[in-house]
């Protein structure tokens, strides 16, 4: 069987650097550069930069894919489900009121949401050295 030391020298030079991921992710959901916390992540509202304006960190790579929107869907019908059924039983609005409120509600709660969680994957996936993020410094 073989034992790894604790002593034992990384093989790789990408490995020797740290990437903590709750800062990268920090940073992503604030819509900064995962590395150095400064740059623009996004250049539209969704959209994310080719590389970092400050560091020239390359965040081509990134694949957020449907993530953003998995999540924002998750979060804002756990949020609004509880909130809405607790404000029908307890104060029987009429159906339009409830209706409209609710549905500006989500709508601006996701819409608020979704770039900050899409700049949260892309810390993540650069953090775990994901998707040709580990070839970086």
């Amino acid at each position: 069987m073989h034992q790894i030391s604790a002593t034992s020298a990384p093989d790789d030079a990408a490995d020797r650097d740290e990437r903590p991921v709750w800062p990268a992710m920090r940073r992503g959901f604030r819509g900064r550069c995962p590395r150095c916390g400064q740059g623009a992540l996004f250049v539209g509202y969704l959209k994310v930069a080719d590389h970092c304006p400050i560091c020239r960190l390359d965040l081509h790579h990134q694949r957020a894919d449907d993530g953003p929107a998995y999540l924002t869907i998750l979060i804002v019908g756990h949020l609004m489900a509880p909130l809405l059924l607790f404000s029908f039983t307890r104060f029987r609005p009429d159906p339009l009121v409830l209706a409209t409120v609710f549905a500006v509600g989500t709508v601006a709660l996701s819409l608020y949401l979704l770039p900050r969680l899409k700049g949260m994957i892309v810390g993540l996936q650069w953090a775990r050295r994901m998707h040709g993020f580990g070839s970086e410094m």
